[in-house]
Protein backbone atom coordinates (compact mmCIF):
# COMPACT_ATOMS: atom_id res chain seq x y z
CA UNK A 1 0.00 0.00 0.00
CA UNK A 2 1.37 3.81 -0.93
CA UNK A 3 1.11 5.97 1.59
CA UNK A 4 2.93 8.75 -0.77
CA UNK A 5 0.15 11.14 -1.54
CA UNK A 6 -1.10 11.96 2.00
CA UNK A 7 0.46 15.07 2.98
CA UNK A 8 -0.84 15.90 6.34
CA UNK A 9 -0.39 12.66 8.22
CA UNK A 10 2.68 10.54 8.24
CA UNK A 11 2.09 6.95 7.94
CA UNK A 12 4.76 4.47 8.51
CA UNK A 13 5.03 0.51 9.36
CA UNK A 14 7.04 -0.86 12.14
CA UNK A 15 7.49 -4.37 10.44
CA UNK A 16 5.94 -5.87 13.14
CA UNK A 17 2.31 -5.31 11.77
CA UNK A 18 1.84 -1.95 13.06
CA UNK A 19 0.99 1.25 11.57
CA UNK A 20 1.37 4.53 13.03
CA UNK A 21 -0.22 7.17 11.27
CA UNK A 22 0.83 10.77 12.52
CA UNK A 23 -1.21 13.66 12.75
CA UNK A 24 1.54 16.22 10.73
CA UNK A 25 1.08 19.87 11.33
CA UNK A 26 2.75 20.73 14.56
CA UNK A 27 3.38 24.32 13.04
CA UNK A 28 -0.06 24.84 13.67
CA UNK A 29 -0.69 21.96 16.64
CA UNK A 30 -1.92 19.76 14.12
CA UNK A 31 -4.84 21.60 13.81
CA UNK A 32 -7.27 19.91 10.88
CA UNK A 33 -7.03 22.10 7.63
CA UNK A 34 -9.38 20.53 5.02
CA UNK A 35 -6.74 18.56 3.49
CA UNK A 36 -6.38 16.98 6.44
CA UNK A 37 -10.04 16.44 6.91
CA UNK A 38 -10.49 14.76 3.66
CA UNK A 39 -6.82 12.53 4.58
CA UNK A 40 -8.25 11.50 7.83
CA UNK A 41 -11.55 10.63 5.63
CA UNK A 42 -9.43 8.07 3.38
CA UNK A 43 -6.79 6.65 5.76
CA UNK A 44 -8.75 4.60 7.25
CA UNK A 45 -10.36 3.00 4.42
CA UNK A 46 -6.77 2.31 3.29
CA UNK A 47 -5.41 1.18 6.68
CA UNK A 48 -8.31 -1.51 6.32
CA UNK A 49 -7.04 -2.69 3.08
CA UNK A 50 -3.09 -2.87 3.85
CA UNK A 51 -2.73 -7.07 4.79
CA UNK A 52 0.71 -5.52 6.29
CA UNK A 53 -1.06 -3.37 9.15
CA UNK A 54 -2.71 -5.85 11.93
CA UNK A 55 -2.77 -2.69 14.79
CA UNK A 56 -2.91 1.21 14.54
CA UNK A 57 -1.15 3.46 16.46
CA UNK A 58 -2.52 7.29 16.14
CA UNK A 59 -0.38 10.01 17.51
CA UNK A 60 0.46 13.35 16.34
CA UNK A 61 3.56 15.36 15.92
CA UNK A 62 5.38 18.29 17.94
CA UNK A 63 3.83 18.98 21.16
CA UNK A 64 0.26 18.60 20.77
CA UNK A 65 -2.15 15.91 19.46
CA UNK A 66 -4.52 18.01 17.83
CA UNK A 67 -5.56 21.46 18.20
CA UNK A 68 -9.33 20.22 16.90
CA UNK A 69 -10.80 22.53 13.76
CA UNK A 70 -8.05 25.11 12.49
CA UNK A 71 -9.33 28.31 14.00
CA UNK A 72 -7.78 30.57 11.18
CA UNK A 73 -10.30 28.65 9.03
CA UNK A 74 -12.95 29.25 10.91
CA UNK A 75 -12.19 33.45 11.26
CA UNK A 76 -11.98 33.32 7.11
CA UNK A 77 -14.85 30.67 6.88
CA UNK A 78 -12.77 28.52 4.71
CA UNK A 79 -12.85 25.85 7.15
CA UNK A 80 -16.72 24.89 8.32
CA UNK A 81 -17.06 21.59 10.08
CA UNK A 82 -20.60 20.61 9.56
CA UNK A 83 -21.39 23.67 7.24
CA UNK A 84 -20.92 24.55 3.07
CA UNK A 85 -16.91 23.62 3.30
CA UNK A 86 -17.36 20.35 4.98
CA UNK A 87 -20.47 18.58 3.96
CA UNK A 88 -22.71 16.26 6.64
CA UNK A 89 -21.43 13.55 4.86
CA UNK A 90 -17.95 14.28 5.63
CA UNK A 91 -18.41 14.44 8.61
CA UNK A 92 -20.23 11.44 9.59
CA UNK A 93 -17.48 9.40 6.91
CA UNK A 94 -14.71 10.35 9.42
CA UNK A 95 -16.30 9.21 12.36
CA UNK A 96 -17.77 6.37 10.89
CA UNK A 97 -14.47 5.30 9.40
CA UNK A 98 -13.26 5.45 12.56
CA UNK A 99 -15.67 2.72 13.97
CA UNK A 100 -15.40 0.45 10.89
CA UNK A 101 -11.77 0.53 10.45
CA UNK A 102 -11.02 -3.78 11.11
CA UNK A 103 -8.18 -3.48 13.03
CA UNK A 104 -7.49 -2.25 16.51
CA UNK A 105 -6.10 1.59 16.97
CA UNK A 106 -4.48 2.44 20.03
CA UNK A 107 -4.66 6.35 20.06
CA UNK A 108 -1.29 8.09 21.62
CA UNK A 109 -2.05 11.21 23.42
CA UNK A 110 0.94 13.05 23.58
CA UNK A 111 -0.37 16.34 24.18
CA UNK A 112 -3.43 18.54 24.25
CA UNK A 113 -6.43 17.51 22.11
CA UNK A 114 -9.40 20.21 21.88
CA UNK A 115 -12.75 19.73 19.92
CA UNK A 116 -12.54 17.28 16.91
CA UNK A 117 -8.82 16.70 18.29
CA UNK A 118 -10.31 15.14 21.41
CA UNK A 119 -13.49 13.37 20.02
CA UNK A 120 -10.91 11.87 16.86
CA UNK A 121 -8.76 9.37 19.72
CA UNK A 122 -11.51 8.54 22.14
CA UNK A 123 -12.93 6.99 19.13
CA UNK A 124 -10.30 4.67 18.32
CA UNK A 125 -10.26 1.60 20.59
CA UNK A 126 -7.58 2.03 23.24
CA UNK A 127 -5.94 5.35 24.54
CA UNK A 128 -3.02 6.07 26.40
CA UNK A 129 -2.72 9.67 27.08
CA UNK A 130 0.13 11.61 28.94
CA UNK A 131 -0.51 12.98 32.17
CA UNK A 132 0.40 16.57 31.62
CA UNK A 133 -1.70 16.39 28.01
CA UNK A 134 -5.40 17.67 28.34
CA UNK A 135 -8.68 16.99 26.35
CA UNK A 136 -11.50 19.06 25.96
CA UNK A 137 -14.38 19.09 23.76
CA UNK A 138 -14.81 23.13 23.64
CA UNK A 139 -17.11 23.67 21.06
CA UNK A 140 -19.34 25.46 23.23
CA UNK A 141 -16.24 27.92 23.99
CA UNK A 142 -16.38 28.57 20.22
CA UNK A 143 -20.00 29.12 20.24
CA UNK A 144 -20.71 26.28 18.21
CA UNK A 145 -22.62 22.74 19.14
CA UNK A 146 -20.83 19.96 19.76
CA UNK A 147 -21.63 18.51 16.42
CA UNK A 148 -18.60 15.71 15.19
CA UNK A 149 -19.03 13.18 17.64
CA UNK A 150 -18.36 14.56 20.86
CA UNK A 151 -21.92 14.00 22.11
CA UNK A 152 -21.92 10.65 21.25
CA UNK A 153 -18.76 9.41 23.08
CA UNK A 154 -18.47 11.16 25.78
CA UNK A 155 -21.57 9.95 27.71
CA UNK A 156 -20.58 6.20 26.32
CA UNK A 157 -17.25 6.68 28.27
CA UNK A 158 -18.27 8.52 31.60
CA UNK A 159 -21.46 8.45 31.59
CA UNK A 160 -24.51 11.31 30.95
CA UNK A 161 -23.82 13.57 34.18
CA UNK A 162 -19.77 14.03 33.73
CA UNK A 163 -20.95 14.05 30.16
CA UNK A 164 -23.10 17.13 30.09
CA UNK A 165 -20.46 18.62 32.60
CA UNK A 166 -17.48 18.75 30.24
CA UNK A 167 -19.68 18.95 27.18
CA UNK A 168 -21.85 22.59 28.15
CA UNK A 169 -18.23 23.90 29.72
CA UNK A 170 -16.07 22.93 26.93
CA UNK A 171 -13.77 22.38 30.28
CA UNK A 172 -10.29 21.07 29.93
CA UNK A 173 -9.38 17.50 31.75
CA UNK A 174 -5.83 16.11 32.29
CA UNK A 175 -4.36 13.02 31.93
CA UNK A 176 -4.81 11.85 35.48
CA UNK A 177 -8.33 13.18 35.58
CA UNK A 178 -9.53 11.54 32.15
CA UNK A 179 -8.03 7.64 33.17
CA UNK A 180 -9.61 8.26 36.85
CA UNK A 181 -13.16 8.63 35.43
CA UNK A 182 -12.80 5.68 32.62
CA UNK A 183 -12.63 8.69 29.26
CA UNK A 184 -8.96 6.53 28.61
CA UNK A 185 -7.49 3.97 29.83
CA UNK A 186 -4.04 4.92 30.28
CA UNK A 187 -2.12 8.37 31.54
CA UNK A 188 1.61 7.78 31.48
CA UNK A 189 4.67 10.29 31.72
CA UNK A 190 4.88 12.23 28.50
CA UNK A 191 8.14 10.50 27.48
CA UNK A 192 6.30 7.05 27.49
CA UNK A 193 3.24 7.51 25.53
CA UNK A 194 4.46 6.63 22.43
CA UNK A 195 6.13 3.47 23.43
CA UNK A 196 3.44 2.10 25.64
CA UNK A 197 0.74 2.68 22.61
CA UNK A 198 3.13 0.73 20.48
CA UNK A 199 3.89 -1.76 23.06
CA UNK A 200 0.12 -2.29 23.47
CA UNK A 201 -0.29 -2.31 19.25
CA UNK A 202 2.35 -4.99 18.91
CA UNK A 203 0.16 -6.97 21.67
CA UNK A 204 -2.72 -7.01 19.66
CA UNK A 205 -0.47 -7.41 16.22
CA UNK A 206 0.77 -10.39 17.21
CA UNK A 207 -2.90 -11.73 18.49
CA UNK A 208 -5.48 -13.64 16.67
CA UNK A 209 -6.90 -11.05 14.05
CA UNK A 210 -10.13 -12.74 12.80
CA UNK A 211 -10.93 -12.91 16.75
CA UNK A 212 -9.64 -9.58 17.44
CA UNK A 213 -11.11 -7.81 14.22
CA UNK A 214 -14.41 -9.53 14.65
CA UNK A 215 -14.61 -8.89 18.56
CA UNK A 216 -14.05 -5.18 17.48
CA UNK A 217 -16.35 -5.27 14.95
CA UNK A 218 -19.21 -6.70 17.21
CA UNK A 219 -18.69 -3.94 20.34
CA UNK A 220 -18.81 -1.15 17.68
CA UNK A 221 -22.35 -1.82 16.72
CA UNK A 222 -23.62 -0.85 19.62
CA UNK A 223 -21.63 2.71 19.13
CA UNK A 224 -22.35 2.94 15.92
CA UNK A 225 -26.11 3.17 16.94
CA UNK A 226 -25.72 5.87 19.14
CA UNK A 227 -23.96 7.23 15.87
CA UNK A 228 -27.37 7.01 14.08
CA UNK A 229 -29.36 8.40 17.01
CA UNK A 230 -26.98 11.51 17.67
CA UNK A 231 -24.59 12.70 15.30
CA UNK A 232 -26.85 13.78 12.07
CA UNK A 233 -29.19 16.11 14.61
CA UNK A 234 -25.75 17.77 16.71
CA UNK A 235 -23.95 18.38 12.99
CA UNK A 236 -27.20 19.91 11.40
CA UNK A 237 -27.05 22.21 14.55
CA UNK A 238 -23.28 22.85 14.74
CA UNK A 239 -23.75 23.58 10.87
CA UNK A 240 -26.28 26.42 12.39
CA UNK A 241 -23.91 27.87 14.67
CA UNK A 242 -21.24 28.19 11.88
CA UNK A 243 -22.92 31.25 10.35
CA UNK A 244 -23.51 33.19 14.58
CA UNK A 245 -22.03 35.95 15.31
CA UNK A 246 -20.66 34.04 18.30
CA UNK A 247 -18.73 31.81 16.43
CA UNK A 248 -17.12 35.16 14.70
CA UNK A 249 -16.83 36.61 18.39
CA UNK A 250 -14.70 33.67 19.48
CA UNK A 251 -12.63 33.45 16.60
CA UNK A 252 -11.87 37.35 16.84
CA UNK A 253 -11.41 36.89 20.49
CA UNK A 254 -9.09 34.08 20.10
CA UNK A 255 -6.68 36.09 18.59
CA UNK A 256 -6.79 39.21 20.44
CA UNK A 257 -6.03 37.20 23.09
CA UNK A 258 -9.19 38.01 25.22
CA UNK A 259 -12.61 36.94 26.75
CA UNK A 260 -15.63 36.59 23.74
CA UNK A 261 -18.13 38.49 24.72
CA UNK A 262 -21.24 36.21 23.45
CA UNK A 263 -24.75 37.53 22.75
CA UNK A 264 -26.73 34.67 21.41
CA UNK A 265 -26.80 35.27 18.07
Amino acid sequence: MDYSHYQTLLIEKDGDGVGVVTLNRPERRNAVSMQMHQELEDIFVDLSKDDDVRAVVLTGAGSAFCAGGDVEGMKTGEFRPGGPAVPFHMVRRLVTNLLEVEQPIVAAVNGDGAGLGATIPLFCDIVVMAESARLADNHVRMGLVAGDGGVVIWPWLVGMARAKEYLLTGQWIDGKEAERIGLVNYAVPQEQVLPRAMEIARRLARGAPLAIRWTKFSINKLLRDHVNLALDSSMFLEAATMSSEDLQEAAAAFFEKRKPQFKGR
